[in-house]
């Protein structure tokens, strides 16, 4: 039984040690296992995909986990500069919002009329010929 724990063990104390470089860790690991012999890099990937669930969290989900809005630098000026860029972006960002609601409702008011126009144009020009046809 020995003999068995001794390759596990080692392959836990390498996880281990590549998890205290990160994702640059198992990146670089991999990247060195497809320059020696490619079947250690497919290895590395597999493992990385499946074992480590290395791309289950996207940089997305890291920023909103940090709150980096909510944070303080330290700077009291940075701070006011921040908040007040984000509140001025947020303004922005509404009255864009605002501006393609407008602009889908012309849209569509357009569309409306334009339909209206038409169909009042053919029902016009259906009852016309029923009155000048000879009785």
């Amino acid at each position: 039984m020995t003999t068995m724990t001794a390759p596990v063990s080692w392959a836990r104390q390498a996880e281990s040690w590549l998890d205290g470089f990160g994702k640059a860790g198992w990146i670089t690991a991999m990247v060195l296992g497809f320059v020696l012999f490619w079947p250690i890099g497919l290895a590395l990937l597999a493992y990385m995909i499946w074992g480590k669930q290395m791309f289950g969290k996207s940089c997305c989900n890291s920023v909103k986990a940090n709150k980096i809005v909510g944070r303080s630098s330290g700077n009291t000026a940075f701070d006011a500069y921040k908040a007040e860029t984000l509140r001025r972006l947020e303004d922005e960002q509404a009255a864009f919002a605002e501006f393609l609601a407008r602009l889908r409702e012309a849209k569509d008011k357009a569309e409306f009329d334009a339909f209206m126009q038409d169909n009042r144009k053919g029902r016009s020009d259906a009852a016309a010929p029923s009155e000048t046809q000879p009785g």
